[in-house]
């Protein structure tokens, strides 16, 4: 057992074999790790599950691991199924595992074939046609233990990971079934060290959710108007560049019928054609007029505004300096608006700007930019250029600053910030930014599948955010992949509410 103090993981195997290839006793990591044998099959794992769990020292954590028979298709042995889901031989849920997530990650970084599925148990070995009849309940891996292991209280986080052995047409009492079970062996052998990450990470802790997060009234426009485009028109609808940076959204408006192109040319002429929220230049509005495209603009309103600002400086004669980071889509499109526009990032760009000082100049800036990073560009420009205009409000918009703000007033008492984003989201590096400047642990994930154990060991207060892009489903994902990992309780930390809502396009009212 573990040294007094130090996280404990109980890993369950049912036999000799399992148990060997997971380790007797030592450590794996770092996390102490013991191995208990349950003996083969329900009874056996029910009545070793009740001596276990009345041990006077509870473990940390549980793991029930060993060999699984492949149900769904393209299992091989030596793959890992996770279980998120527990399942009976007449298809009734037992049991969620909600960290399932987080170990098939750090499985995967270990160069492990792992993913998610469901775990069924039967009483017996299961061979030929059954395969097919539990894999129709949804099950992808078989075994004869883990629901009665999992249907016992042990007061700890659980994980039920099982390695394949056989697989349809490959029983496993034969020559190449015996392979298998080598092959399976190995994969536990590995695995270790994930198990003891895991272990580590688990324990009581609190989640801090900042408020503002997640959607904003721009993305929500851009999204409806997708949607209502494919019902009024049918699909497909075609999408200029991504609608909003995030891929999850992406996938769903694909499904429903959406066609998402980088550039018109992969368009054909008059078919119908949405521009995302980012926003295009005049010559993409032209493009499209002359191949009498059918054209709805998803632009959010404060895209446009920067637009409009950027064509009244220059009609007044201004040199024109945008703000933003290159290749970023709402730039492109800013960038195309005005011809000769020039980019800077950084203050040092200021520098290297080819414009007359003493010419009449202004500025405008990228919408999801963080206030603090802008600032220090601005005063650098107003100390080069003579007669600098800016515009009349800030172009960084409401819903940036006010989820900068709640991360801001947040990560200070957070051992570790997750903000919830796709990695091609502005607003959403920006918020990773703000944190880090915050002075907390910062990481962007795009799903729950991207959390990194070793963030989370030791971490006890968390705090979750979401860029303006990413689903709020997204983000209550990885609140339940924590509590996975034990008792959490949830404060929310907000800095205000927004109501903001902004028309439709005409084209989908």
């Amino acid at each position: 057992m573990s040294a007094a103090g130090a996280p404990r993981l109980l890993v369950l195997a049912p036999l000799r074999l399992e148990a060997l290839a997971l380790g007797p006793g030592g450590r794996a990591g770092p996390a102490a790790l013991a191995v208990e044998r349950t003996g083969m099959g329900l009874a056996k794992a029910a009545g070793s599950a009740r001596r276990l769990s009345a041990a006077a020292t509870p473990p940390a954590a549980v793991v029930v691991a060993g060999l699984g028979g492949a149900l769904a298709p393209g299992l091989v042995p030596g793959d890992v199924v996770v279980a998120e889901r527990l399942i009976d031989a007449q298809g009734h849920e037992v049991a969620r595992l909600a960290s399932a997530a987080l170990l098939v990650g750090e499985l995967q970084r270990k160069g492990i074939r792992a993913r998610l599925g469901t775990v069924v148990s039967t009483d017996h070995i299961v061979t030929g046609n059954e395969r097919a009849t539990l894999s129709a309940l949804g099950a992808d891996v078989v075994d004869m233990e883990s629901t009665a292991l999992a249907k016992l209280d042990w007061g700890a986080p659980l994980a039920v990971l099982r390695a394949v052995s056989d697989s349809p047409g490959v029983e496993l009492f034969s020559p190449a079934g015996a392979l298998g079970a080598l092959k399976g062996l190995r994969s536990l052998r590995r695995a270790r060290p994930a198990l003891a990450d895991w272990a580590a990470a688990a324990g009581p802790r609190q989640v801090l959710l900042a408020e503002p997060r997640s959607f904003c009234a721009g993305v929500l426009r851009a999204i409806e108007t997708v949607e209502r485009a494919l019902q009024r028109y049918g699909p497909p609808v075609y999408v200029r560049r991504q609608i909003v940076h995030n891929a999850h959204v992406v996938s769903r408006l694909e499904s429903a019928g959406a066609v998402f192109v980088e550039e018109l040319a992969e368009v054909p002429d008059g078919a119908r054609v949405v521009f995302s929220a980012h926003g295009v230049g005049t010559s993409v509005n032209e493009e499209a007029r002359r191949r009498q495209m059918s054209t709805i603009d998803a632009t959010c309103p404060l895209v446009s505004k920067v637009h409009n600002e950027a064509r009244r400086f220059a009609a007044a004669g201004r040199q024109l300096v945008l703000i933003g980071h290159a290749g970023h889509d709402e730039v492109e499109g800013t960038l195309g608006t005005v011809p000769g526009t020039r980019l800077v990032s950084t203050p040092d760009d200021i520098a290297h700007l080819e414009l007359d000082e003493t010419k009449p100049t202004a500025f405008v800036t990228q919408t999801t930019l963080a206030t603090d990073e802008v600032t220090t560009v601005i005063g650098a420009l107003e100390e080069r250029f003579v007669d600098l205009a800016r515009p009349a409000a800030s172009d960084i918009c409401y819903a940036s600053q006010n989820r900068q703000e709640a991360v801001r007033e947040m990560a200070p008492d957070c051992d570790v910030v997750i903000v919830v984003g796709s990695l091609n989201s502005s607003n959403s590096n920006r918020l990773v930014e703000v944190a880090r400047r915050s002075g907390a642990r910062a990481h962007l994930v795009d799903s729950k599948t991207d959390l990194q154990l070793s963030w989370l060991a030791g971490a006890r207060r968390i705090g979750v955010t979401a860029g303006a892009s990413a689903p709020p489903e997204l983000v209550q994902e990885v609140v339940d992949c924590l509590a996975g990992l034990g008792s959490i309780s949830i404060e929310e930390r907000s800095t205000g509410r927004e109501n903001v809502s902004f028309p439709l396009p005409s084209e989908v009212r």
